[in-house]
């Protein structure tokens, strides 16, 4: 998981980016504000997807 902040069309939004075992982008989420249901909303999302990280099944 990886977020960060880009200006887009003058404006600047958070860029939320989901990424596998060989670094390539699986989900991605572009929003103007940073907020909780933002961020469950996207991880829901990427485990739909996805399925469940590796990491997550061993804890």
């Amino acid at each position: 998981m990886d977020e960060t902040y880009v200006k887009v069309n003058s404006e600047w939004k958070y860029l939320y980016r989901a990424v596998d075992k060989a670094g390539d982008t699986v989900y991605f989420l572009l929003r103007a504000k940073r907020d909780k249901l933002a961020a469950r909303r996207y991880f829901q999302k990427a485990i739909d997807q996805n399925g469940v990280p590796d990491y997550a099944l061993a804890a």
